[in-house]
């Protein structure tokens, strides 16, 4: 054999072997990869040959899927579709699995999940039409209802959670849209209402409640600085606090103003329990210099923050920053600078409070069911973390019911029950608009639902629309359906 054709045979051995080798990766190494790709088709058409589990709130579909005449044997459909098309997502066939909790169990909708192997071989062996496993919710489908309507069509996010479990009572995010669009057999019309939504400035699809680009959170966040004060056994409710008319920005010449621009205290000395209740800026910026932003990082990451989190859709991690000059962690101190939070995160501080300084962790899910109804899995509570002693979070319950009794947040108080709450107006940008913010819980001597609510600003320029006279009255109507649970 001439050289040439020993060259020649060399090169079609590596074309073989590259052939072979990239075969086998497709085939075994990336087949589930490729397979669970929400474009693929041949998955999808497959998976419109069976019929997609349920989700359901107590015991009622919110999304199902109908028989039909055409080459997808089903259609998807939602009930109540504006209510809770940020929980349920929407199935597509152009788009797939998208967003929701049809995206995040995607598996256990479609009967493909692992834990589903025997139902399907049940299936086989009974001549059973192939079918999806159903998701019953831990959803309260009166607090649900109270949070959309009083949120009406102002933009924000609004959670409920069960403080001893961790159960999400209710979860809407505006604007909001309707995922019967997506699901529709019509294709042209799907990529038309896709192309829409995903344009449009407002964000419709993302999921305030747990995502997006985050909000400053604002006062709300002085929970967790009077939670480390407390923590560190320095402070005491009763501890004094600097709290003059303005507070001086250390190493600069800016001043940062009370809301309303009046002094916390006669003499400039309101206790700890007293900022908390006034919502004191200057107080508040001063603590957060005397902590240290290592004592206020530590506790906000007892409460959650930083840490990946899945419900089972995956919550953005809130941020308290890394880096940051002493006039910058004084801003922190009142929830402004760089600290961001979900709703959901505002939430599980409330309801670390409200449950004895012990942070559940928020689950979405209550059971998973299989065509024959039979629990396949059900989820139990689970402890996330400590967030605060027992006697901290007595001090810090004390300090909310203040707020909602004689403080900002009287607008969310309820006839005959204590409620514990704090406001929030949160800066944002250059222009001066804020968000205005509402967290708390009730009843306050035996919780039963802790809640969170922001309402973006409405305009450009804030107007006056504060935690207390915005948000509160959208955590009272919660609060009320909640605690008749």
């Amino acid at each position: 054999m001439n050289t040439p054709i020993r060259r020649l045979a060399l090169v079609v051995f590596a074309m073989f072997t590259a052939l072979l080798i990239s075969t086998t990766w497709i085939q075994f190494v990336q087949a589930e990869d490729l397979r669970e790709r929400p474009g693929n088709r041949r998955t999808l058409i497959d998976n419109y040959s069976r019929d997609r589990g349920a989700i359901l709130v107590d015991g009622t579909p919110i999304a199902t899927s109908e028989p039909t005449d055409d080459e997808l044997e089903w259609l998807r459909q939602y009930d109540q579709a504006q209510r809770y098309a940020h929980v349920t997502g929407y199935y597509s066939f152009t788009y797939g699995a998208g967003l929701g909790l049809e995206r995040a169990e995607d598996p256990v909708l479609a009967g493909t999940d692992d834990s589903l192997f025997y139902q399907r071989l049940s299936d086989v062996v009974t001549g059973t039409p192939a079918s999806g496993a159903s998701l019953e919710l831990t959803i309260d489908p009166d607090v649900q209802a109270a949070a959309a309507e009083a949120l009406g069509d102002r933009r924000g996010a609004a959670v409920a959670l069960d403080p001893a479990t961790g159960e999400i009572l209710a979860m809407v995010s505006r604007p909001s849209y309707d995922p019967n669009a997506l699901a529709s057999h019509q294709l042209a019309a799907v990529d038309e209402a896709y192309t829409s939504l995903s344009e449009d400035p407002a964000e419709p699809l993302v999921n305030r409640a747990i995502g997006g680009d985050l909000y400053p959170p604002g006062s709300t966040f002085k929970l967790v600085l009077a939670a480390a004060a407390l923590e560190s056994g320095e402070y005491s409710p009763d501890t004094e606090l600097e709290g003059g008319l303005t507070y001086t920005l250390p190493n600069t010449e800016t001043e940062l103003p009370n809301f309303g621009g009046v002094a916390c205290d006669p003499e400039g000395r309101p206790t700890l329990a007293e900022s908390v209740q006034v919502s004191c800026n200057t107080s508040f910026a001063w603590l957060a210099g005397e902590l240290g932003a290592d004592s206020v990082r530590e506790q906000a990451e007892a409460f959650g923050f930083g840490q990946p989190l899945e419900v089972p859709m995956s919550v953005t991690p809130s941020i308290y920053p890394d880096e940051m000059d002493d006039a910058q962690l004084a801003l922190t101190g009142i929830g402004q600078f760089e600290v961001r939070e979900t709703p959901l995160q505002v939430a599980m501080i409330s309801a670390a409070i409200a449950n004895g300084g012990v942070t559940m962790t928020p689950y979405l899910v209550e059971e998973v069911r299989g065509s024959d109804l039979e629990v396949i899995e059900r989820n139990e509570p689970r402890t996330r973390s400590r967030a605060v002693s027992q006697e901290s979070a007595e001090q810090l319950t004390e300090m909310m019911t203040q707020v909602v009794e004689r403080g900002s947040g009287q607008s969310a108080a309820l006839p005959d029950i204590e409620v514990a709450g704090k406001t929030g107006t949160a800066e944002f940008g250059e222009s001066g608009a804020a968000h205005a913010w509402f967290t708390g819980f009730a009843p306050a001597d035996d919780p039963q639902i802790a809640v969170a609510v922001v309402v973006e600003s409405a305009t450009d320029n804030w107007v006056g629309e504060t935690g207390g006279l915005v948000a509160a009255p959208v955590a009272r109507a919660m609060l009320e359906a909640g605690v008749q649970r």
